[in-house]
């Protein structure tokens, strides 16, 4: 059986992969930054690649797979921009400040597909839809915003490197759409196994080199500090990033089982995210896609008892509201 919709419109609910999977994208994030506390941020990632891959496998009498090398292709090009997005987001937030530069990076995410889509897609929204989009920007802004640290004007560097990590963002959501509607599951099974073989090889040069000067394998895999855990597409666990965590002198069996929760929890989100992109409207599942931060929001305050300041909260009836005109764009 192949996954294919009978058509694709611009009605506002086709789109209803695309909230859901930015709740689960969130959640995917939550425990990858709890994995990262273990385990380092590289690793963390491949893991999550690797068992999303084999996931998608086991997914493929259920949802189908059309192998042909087009879609392969824009599969294995959109792993390597989530590849990219990676990187990029590592080193501006590095660079600081997050609470400029997080924002940046989930805004150009959103606005890049969303003019490609109103361009060169040629989507037609309604007044509707176009005012929900307004407001999903806002909400991406105050949703992504870390409060506290002060009044700090970021450097070119930062603010060059946030905007690219945004656009390889972007350009991962552009190359999926390019995709077949007839393909299944490929696209994603060609991004997971494009990141996959990207971070392992990283991950096995990190090794060698720890073993060379005597450290032994595990002093490669363990977190030596603050990391931040992501997911193979870019997203990252910006709240628990700034924190001061104590890691542990032992990776353990927690942090490489929070690791698969992660990769299991990402790709669930990412065939969410194909199937709104094969239903709707590109522009209409990027803004959705970008309010991710929401569900890593609302886990770390139910489950961790973190406090949520005052404008994440409002942000987030912001993204209520912009589901909501979106729906009925």
């Amino acid at each position: 059986m192949n996954w294919k919709p009978t058509t694709r419109t611009a009605t506002g609910p086709n789109e209803g992969g695309g909230p859901l999977g930015a709740f689960i994208y969130g959640a995917a994030d939550f425990f990858g930054g709890l994995a990262a506390r273990r385990l380092r941020s590289i690793v963390v990632t491949a893991t999550a690649a690797l068992s999303g891959l084999v996931v998608l496998f086991a997914l493929v009498p259920l949802l189908g797979a059309r192998w042909n090398i087009e879609d392969v292709a824009w599969g294995a090009l959109s792993g390597v921009f989530g590849v990219i997005a990676i990187v990029l987001l590592y080193a501006c937030l590095a660079i600081g400040p997050m609470s400029i530069l997080s924002p940046v990076t989930a805004v150009t995410g959103a606005i890049a597909p969303m003019i490609w889509g109103l361009t060169i897609g040629g989507e037609n929204l309604t007044i509707t839809g176009y005012a929900g989009l307004g407001v999903a920007l806002v909400a991406v802004v105050l949703v992504g915003f870390i409060p506290g640290q002060g009044a700090v004007r970021p450097s070119g560097r930062g603010l060059v490197m946030a905007v690219g990590s945004g656009l390889a963002i972007g350009a991962f959501l552009i190359a999926l759409d390019q995709a077949g509607d007839d393909s299944g599951l490929v696209p994603m099974i060609a991004n997971r196994a494009t990141n996959s073989l990207i971070t392992t090889i990283v991950v096995t040069v990190m090794i060698i080199s720890a073993v060379r000067r005597g450290q032994g394998a595990a002093s490669a895999l363990r977190a030596g500090g603050t990391e931040l855990g992501a997911t193979p597409t870019g997203h990252a666990d910006l709240e628990h990033a700034r924190m001061n965590v104590m890691t542990p002198t032992r990776s353990g069996p927690a942090g490489w089982g929070l690791a698969v929760v992660c990769g299991v929890l990402d790709v669930i989100a990412n065939v969410l995210l194909l199937a709104a992109l094969r239903l709707g409207d590109l522009s209409i599942v990027a803004a959705l896609t970008a309010l991710y931060p929401a569900g890593t929001i609302l886990l770390a305050a139910v489950v961790l008892r973190e406090r949520v300041a005052a404008v994440q909260w409002l942000g987030l009836a912001l993204a209520l509201s912009a589901g909501v005109l979106l729906a009925l764009a």
